[in-house]
């Protein structure tokens, strides 16, 4: 017995075997390609606003090609080539007809029924042998027959009568199906034969060496490379080394900025005389005098400094457009208004980088000053500005009129909390506000997620206590209040409270469900069942100056104001359990937010007062600053408490009490302490404040209050 190998001569079943491997690698392709095609921002609602500023359309542009860079020609091609192949194999497939295998029957050979006699078998065979016989037949060329086919048939017809008479042979055909007895199997390979014949096989070896030795590596060396030449925030590796060196624990916002311009992006941006061109221009525009600032563009005099003193290059050229874009300074010119924009988005990708170095030192002031940048480059204002420049049609001569010689900014919340008559004799007016800017500027106000924190406690699930290095949840409450809302409710109690998950749901422990309001009990409580719910993501960020969608992130991590250092690392919220807004998108629904951060309580009993921030990526004036306490008891004490909770006295209305009045016993003594322990209690437990955090505008967002 032997295994014949065979390709594929008829030409059916290659073009399965292509349909297959194109299948294969096509439809991955596809859906890479669909999800590239696909815009990301589309799935997020927006704020409602008609607002154009000058250059509103060249933002747009640079916005939808940065959306087309994902959509690699590479990839299209690929995908084309891919389903056209497909499309041809089955069109090969339909069209080819399939070979039919045909058994091996001694009774159609020799043409009897399978009832025939022994008899009618030999006279069959013996008409068949004479007229068929090799040296009877002659080659018919209208047949197209050959000597050989003679053969072979006069074989076959012996074979026949040999099974249907000789017991051996029969035994072969009744057990293997073949009078020869256990035949070999052919293996058919589904390639054509033409690939190694003709002198061809050399051209398969060279296609193999093509693919394996060359293609394949090539593909997995740039990977690999491109993975090592990237941080994981997204930026070149040189970028980062550099930004580390530019690293300072005092560091504030304007050496932030400067410290951005030195990535080697700006390099590939700004490639040959590109550097140099305009950048005269540039610094005369932003060096000019200013309304707000003494300079146009919001720098100090320090900063100025820092911008002369660097040589003429790509980063000279990047830090005075950052500075441009930071002053919304107009520089009359489409390539430098276009470069003012481009600018921007790299310098937020490489504050990330800036981010992850100021965290791994853990030191306040520059983590939260890395905060406070990116709030400026999304809406394009200078640091330490007035927080209203980020409203529709709001200049400087119009944030002027409003805060008037006052050294304190006013908040977009102060502002949108003034009397409507009052907000429109400050805004309104000759070469200020016309009517129709201002209800815009009011109705993108309106319309800003503003997080109010109601309260922030710390907890350890299924325990009252916490006990030395357990895991503690910092459990923040807070409903998201747009500037300007009117008819707010006020904070139902029952809300701030955290409902621990059921032991043995797995998921609520996890996250993956939130606590959802089925009812009341007798006395009012509301009745939690965990529940899966979608993620609620806020609206994208109101930013009609930054060149990309982004959709904005609270931070929120503990600080030490003594030591000016991060005592928890920050947590990041994208997502939210409730509704924001309603179904039209501006109406707010003032629904609790709970956000929730775990970290292990220190190793030493004790009380522990932090600084708590809440801080806004996106928005200027939007973050939250506030004290809470942190109670560790020893274990031992714990434990002792609790079971001291557990031991209480019978009840007079109880049955126990009933059995101990029966026995002569007193009732038990009234308990008026109970409440005031209680409260005590959950004093130690939950630390904050309901709607009393001290929210922080650009003024007062720093460190200063901490000791730094």
């Amino acid at each position: 017995m032997s295994t014949d190998y065979a390709y594929d001569e008829e030409g059916y079943l290659w073009p399965f075997f292509v349909f297959t491997l194109t299948t294969i690698i096509t439809l991955p392709l596809t859906y890479l390609l669909i999800n590239r095609s696909r815009d990301p921002a589309a799935q997020f609602s927006r704020v409602q606003t008609d607002f154009k500023h000058q250059h509103s359309q060249l933002v747009d542009s640079l916005r939808k090609t940065e959306k087309r860079k994902d959509r690699k020609i590479w990839l299209l091609a690929t995908v084309v080539g891919g389903w056209a192949i497909m499309g041809y194999m089955l069109y090969l497939i339909s069209i080819t007809e399939a070979p039919m295998q045909k058994l091996w029957n001694p009774y159609d050979i020799l043409n009897i029924p399978e009832s025939a006699s022994e008899k009618v078998i030999k006279s069959t065979y013996k008409k068949l042998s004479l007229k068929f016989h090799p040296d009877k037949v002659k080659v018919d060329p209208s047949k197209n027959e050959t000597v050989e086919d003679l053969n072979n048939r006069y074989v076959e017809i012996s074979k026949a009568y040999q099974a249907l008479t000789d017991e051996d042979v029969r035994n072969n055909f009744i057990q293997y199906g073949n009078p020869d007895g256990k035949q070999g199997y052919s293996i058919n390979i589904g390639l054509p034969k033409v690939i190694i014949s003709d002198g061809n096989g050399k051209y398969v070896v060279l296609l193999y060496t093509l693919i394996f030795g060359v293609l394949l590596p090539y593909l997995v060396g740039s990977w690999w490379y491109g993975t090592l030449r990237r941080s994981k925030e997204g930026v070149l590796m040189e970028s980062a080394n550099r930004l580390f060196k530019e690293y300072r624990d005092d560091i504030d916002e304007s050496g932030i900025i400067e410290a951005l311009s030195i990535g080697q992006e700006y390099e590939e941006l700004f490639k040959g005389d590109k550097a140099d061109t305009g950048l005269s221009k540039i610094e005369s525009r932003i060096l000019a005098e200013g309304e707000l600032s003494p300079l146009a563009g919001g720098l100090s005099a320090k900063d100025r400094r820092k911008l002369e003193d660097l040589e003429s290059g790509p980063r000279r050229k990047a830090l005075a457009l950052l500075w441009a874009y930071l002053g919304r300074v107009d520089l009359d010119d489409d390539s430098l208004e276009k470069a003012k924009y481009q600018v921007a988005p790299i310098a937020a990708a490489l504050n990330k980088s800036f981010n992850a170095i100021a965290l791994a030192y853990m030191n306040t002031a520059p983590l939260l000053g890395s905060y406070y940048t990116n709030q400026s480059l999304i809406q394009a204002m200078p640091p330490k500005s007035s927080p209203l420049l980020q409203l529709p049609h709001f200049s400087p001569k119009v944030v002027k009129a409003i805060q008037g010689d006052s050294r304190v900014h006013t908040s977009v919340q102060n502002f949108m909390d003034k009397a409507d008559a009052t907000r429109r004799s400050l805004a309104v007016g000759k070469n200020l506000l016309t009517d129709e800017q201002y209800r815009e500027a009011v109705k993108v106000a309106k319309q800003l997620p503003y997080l109010r924190v109601a309260k922030a406690f710390f907890k350890v699930t299924g325990e009252r206590f916490i006990i030395p290095s357990s895991l503690v949840t910092l459990v923040v409450k807070g409903r998201f209040v747009p500037p300007g809302s009117e008819n707010v409710p006020k904070v139902v109690e029952t809300d701030l409270e955290d409902i621990d998950p059921a032991e043995d749901d797995l998921d609520a422990i996890l996250g993956r469900k939130t606590p959802k309001q089925i009812g009341k009990d007798e006395k009012g409580k509301p009745i939690y069942e965990a529940a899966e719910t979608d993620p609620i993501t806020p609206p994208l960020v109101a930013a009609p100056y930054f060149a990309r969608d982004h959709s904005p992130r609270w931070h929120v991590f503990l600080t030490d104001s003594k030591q000016g250092r991060v005592a928890v690392p920050p947590f990041t919220f994208a997502q939210f359990d409730k509704p924001i807004f309603e179904a039209d998108g501006k109406t707010p629904t003032f629904a609790m937010q709970t956000l929730k951060a775990q970290f292990q309580a220190p190793p030493q009993a004790g009380h522990y007062t932090f600084v708590m921030h809440v801080v806004c990526d996106s928005y200027v004036g939007f973050d939250t600053k506030m004290e809470v306490t942190l109670i560790v008891e020893e274990a031992n004490k714990a434990a002792l408490m609790k079971d001291e909770e557990e031991i209480s006295e019978p009840e007079e209305d109880s049955i126990a009490g009933i059995m101990n009045a029966a026995k002569g016993g007193a009732p038990p003594a009234p308990k008026p302490a109970k409440k005031k322990v209680e409260s005590e209690d959950e004093s130690d437990e939950e630390s904050g404040t309901e709607e009393e955090a001290d929210t922080t505008s650009d003024t007062n967002t720093d460190t200063e209050d901490e000791g730094n």
